[in-house]
């Protein structure tokens, strides 16, 4: 489990560290600028990560696959999931080209909306690339080469520090963009790791005599149809979770270019350490389908445990991290003493859900693996509309707490979805495992 989760966790940080070098590398712009790629990411990723959730079935359907020793039966979903992704972009960028011209009528003060706006049209051209890398990533960890995955994330984050630093400040003779650069240099990375991991399956195909290309499998409606169906809901599961959080960045918004600031330096916080256990998730889904295609309902069980144990330890170690230094994780973003009176508090509150972000995370990714994708989308519509945004707006703007009353009713929900789904996948995993043994 170490082994597969290692190389899928540094891609999942990988992943992460794009938004993070963003926001850095605007940092000495100020808040506004720091506000305006937040709120341009967040737009970005509700709509064309659902696009990318659906591509989630790849995880069962690949991994299941190669469990039963069906290699031509993996490579076939490969090319069912481009086509996935082919059809799904042109409604995801025309939905993100309406909505770069919102913020203001969001609410969001000219001075963080006109750059935002201007950011999101920009990275709207990332779509096509980031799911083809979707497709081609889930392929490749569901036959297990993981580390390939690592390997273009540390080349595309460098091309994107590179990118950033040229365009943001009109280095090399570049003009100087700033934030615009930023998205600029994003979306040439992501093509960068869309060709890379293609060239990575290709050379896979290859090596098992098989190649890619000249083998591609023609649209099969019947596939496209059961992945759709099986992906949908693990959409959805994202959709509901990041457009939680992406609600509460525009009211962030609201309040004001500090408060924002704020929100986004702890959020990233949060993010860099949930990319952890959603590594380890992965890597459960893809050890827990070997097991269940191998008909070893068993390890199944056992995979997801240990995949949870993993998962819920370090994310104990990142709150007592959070707790024990607030300052200096800020400081990393910015010194300006407003930003610095709120920011600790607001770590204190992400380390308090650690361990529920980590519990629904890696539960999330085992139950995938057994083809379950419906119970993470209920409850994180439970958790997070039902309970969590309503308490927390209620806190925020009725009850004047401001900024720490969203993360409170956040905190709620991950509490509530985390306690779900643990249930849940004892008692699925639990029942296999009877069966296996009767």
């Amino acid at each position: 489990m170490v082994a597969l989760a290692i190389p899928v966790v540094l891609s999942e940080l990988g992943w992460m560290a794009q938004g993070v070098v963003d926001t850095i590398m605007v940092g000495k712009l100020g808040p506004a600028a720091i506000g305006a790629v937040a709120l341009g990411n967040a737009v970005f990723y509700t709509p064309s990560l659902f696009g990318y959730g659906i591509l989630l079935g790849l995880d069962t359907l690949v991994a299941q696959a190669y469990g039963r020793k069906d290699y031509d039966g993996c490579h076939r979903w490969l090319a069912q999931g481009v086509y996935l992704a082919l059809a799904l972009t042109p409604a995801i960028m025309a939905v993100l080209a309406l909505a770069s011209y919102g913020y203001a009528r969001a609410g969001i003060g000219a001075e963080v909306a006109i750059p935002a706006g201007s950011y999101l049209r920009i990275l709207n051209w990332s779509t096509l690339p980031l799911l083809i890398y979707g497709a081609s990533r889930r392929y490749l960890q569901g036959v297990g080469q993981v580390r390939v995955v690592t390997v273009t994330f540390i080349g595309a984050n460098l091309l994107n520090w590179l990118g950033n630093w040229v365009l943001i400040y009109g280095k090399w003779g570049a003009p100087r963009m700033g934030v615009d650069g930023s998205a600029l240099s994003t979306v040439v990375a992501r093509i960068f790791m869309a060709l890379a991991l293609l060239g990575f399956a290709w050379r896979y195909e290859r090596s098992r005599g098989h190649p890619l290309f000249r083998h591609w499998a023609a649209p099969s409606a019947a596939m496209l149809k059961q992945l759709s169906r099986l992906g949908a809901p693990a959409a959805g599961q994202i959709l509901l979770e990041v457009g939680a959080w992406n609600l509460a960045t525009l009211a962030a918004g609201w309040l004001t270019p500090v408060a924002l600031a704020t929100h986004q330096i702890a959020l990233n916080y949060a993010a860099i350490t949930y990319m952890v256990p959603l590594g380890v998730g992965a890597a459960a889904a893809v050890s827990v389908g070997h097991a269940v295609g191998a008909g070893n309902l068993a390890r199944a069980r056992r995979a997801g445990w240990l995949a949870q144990g993993l998962g819920s330890g370090f994310m104990l170690l990142a709150a007592l991290v959070f707790l024990a230094a607030p300052r200096p994780l800020i400081e990393l973003y910015t010194t300006d003493p407003q930003v610095m009176a709120v920011g600790p508090a607001l770590l204190g509150l992400a380390a308090a859900f650690q361990i529920f972000d980590g519990i629904q995370t890696v539960c999330t990714g085992a139950l995938r693996g057994l083809g379950e994708t419906r119970a993470p989308m209920l409850a994180n519509l439970v958790g997070y509309w039902a309970l969590g945004l309503p308490l927390g707006f209620v806190l925020c703007f009725v009850l004047k707490r401001g900024i720490y009353g969203l993360w409170i009713g956040l905190t709620l929900a991950l509490v509530v979805i985390a306690t779900t789904l643990l249930l849940r996948w004892n008692r699925d995993s639990q029942r296999l495992a009877g069966q296996a043994h009767n």
